[in-house]
């Protein structure tokens, strides 16, 4: 009796064990995958040792967020693409339940309203290499977008100044890129505004990723959060002359660090509300009366064009209202310029040129005026020529054109031809009716017959062909044109 008993035991315990490892449990249900990309080693321009710097701190900061963290210094244009494409694999396999961060810190341009990520290969002769040699920021966007993931998390230490001399017509810094327009579950961050440049520090690091390093290891603070104190920091490290920038779909919780300096429980915290942008009067009452350093603070953090222009406005006399105008004008600019390119037409760009003609974007909104204005002229005039070929074609295929007709339909001397063609219908039944003399050859007379039109439909066609000209005037005006007033009109 104890063998059984001892069998049964030992069976309960395999199946509990295997249990366990077979059923995730909730501590585990959430991957978190980074891939870390520090461009510093570049072949034609000067190396940017604080990237690497930059790299190697964020890619600790990672690891202890409890990341498995892919470093990739050092790309090519080949070997940037193949290490996006891998992460994508590693991020799929992974299942729906994973949190992906990229973080970039090297050259970043915008060439045509696109921004690109900088291989340490590329070496440009014009601005149309760009596209060739670079590597687009939506492509990497797109590529984990595609993804069923909990959360897409893109930081970009990629504004510095343009190191090629070649592309002097391209645009400063980064543009904007919204990610409420792609797939939802998204945040992305700039190491300063849209169409600014990011200072690459004096220190070991970035300005943008000192200040990541030391504020994300806060415990317990949500990511949207953590890039309001990034933002703040950076602000007054630069002495406000660079401030982070960032856009968010994400639909749900994410923290770097839960309490004491731990990685978060996966899965801690829940649906993301929807952020509401409050209008200018609104962010007048709320500064109303604070010092002048705590507003300006708050509209940092914030960072809209209603919270400054409130703080402009209140703030008149301030030191640091100069720069804000400066921020403000040219956050009003991107947007303008964002709007002028997903629209894409003729005249989404005129508007853009009737108030940013100045702008370092301007000659790159006229070459793609022109682009558009010749996508807009030549297609409709392409439609336009369609029809009279048609037209032209259709008169030799008419199959009463080489019967002889009247010239004119209200010539007394047609009228009994007409009417005879009208009246002398039994023939015209006979030869249908008839099996035998359907199949035969029938006479010319016959022919004629067969192909006049019913009583109803007006004199045949082969007499309007012939007779057009008076057929349009008495067909128009007195109701006796038949088809030769359809032609008329057609004609015209």
């Amino acid at each position: 009796m104890r063998r059984p008993v001892l069998r049964n035991l030992l069976l309960a315990s395999s199946l509990l064990a295997l249990t366990q490892l077979t059923i995730p449990t909730k501590a585990h249900a959430e991957a978190r995958l980074a891939l870390v990309i520090g461009q510093s080693a570049y072949r034609t321009v000067p190396e940017l040792p604080n990237a690497a710097n930059d790299a190697r701190g964020m890619a600790e900061l990672l690891g202890t967020a409890g990341f498995t963290v892919t470093a990739a210094p050092n790309l090519a244009q080949n070997e940037m693409r193949q290490a996006i494409s891998d992460f994508a694999g590693r991020v799929s396999a992974s299942g729906a339940d994973t949190v992906a961060l990229v973080f970039y810190a090297g050259h970043g341009l915008q060439i045509d309203g696109e921004n690109y990520l900088v291989p340490v290969d590329l070496d440009p002769k014009r601005e149309a290499d760009i596209p060739l040699q670079g590597v687009r920021l939506n492509d990497l966007l797109n590529t984990l977008g595609a993804l069923p993931t909990r959360a897409r998390i893109f930081m970009l230490d990629a504004c510095r100044n343009n190191p090629f001399p070649a592309l002097g017509g391209a645009g400063h810094g980064l543009a904007i890129v919204d990610t409420k327009a792609g797939a939802p579950g998204s945040f992305i961050s700039y190491s300063t505004s849209p169409g600014a440049e990011a200072e690459d520090g004096s220190g070991a690091d970035s300005p943008y990723t000192s200040a990541a390093l030391s504020v994300a290891r806060q415990p317990n603070l949500p990511i949207e959060e953590v890039f309001k104190r990034i933002r703040i920091a950076v602000a007054q490290s630069t002495d406000g002359r660079q401030i982070p920038w960032e856009s968010s779909s994400l639909t749900t919780d994410f923290k770097f660090f839960g309490g004491a300096g731990q990685p978060a429980a996966p899965g801690a915290g829940s649906m993301a509300l929807a952020s509401v942008t409050r209008s200018v009067e609104d962010w007048r009452k709320d500064l109303q009366g604070k010092d002048a350093k705590a507003a300006y603070e708050l509209v940092i953090a914030d960072d809209t064009v209603p919270a400054y222009q409130a703080y402009i406005e209140l703030y008149a006399q301030d030191v640091r209202t100069a720069r804000l105008r400066t921020v403000l004008e040219r956050r009003r600019q991107m947007l303008a310029w964002e709007r002028a390119v997903a629209i894409n037409t003729r005249a989404s760009f005129e508007a853009y040129l009737a108030n940013w003609d100045r702008s370092d974007l301007a000659a790159t909104a006229r070459r793609l005026l022109l682009r558009v204005q010749n996508r807009n002229y030549v297609l409709p005039a392409v439609v336009a020529a369609a029809p009279a070929p048609v037209a032209v074609a259709m008169a030799p295929t008419c199959p009463c054109s080489t019967q002889p007709t009247p010239a004119s339909p209200i010539n007394p001397a047609v009228a009994p031809a007409i009417k005879k063609r009208v009246d002398d219908t039994p023939p015209k039944r006979k030869v249908v009716d008839t099996p035998p003399k359907r199949r035969a050859s029938p006479p010319p007379e016959e022919v004629v017959y067969e192909r006049a039109p019913p009583p109803d439909r007006g004199p045949p066609p082969g007499a309007i062909m012939q007779g057009v000209g008076i057929g349009v005037g008495i067909g128009l005006g007195m109701g006796m044109g038949g088809r030769g007033g359809e032609m008329g009109r057609n004609r015209y």
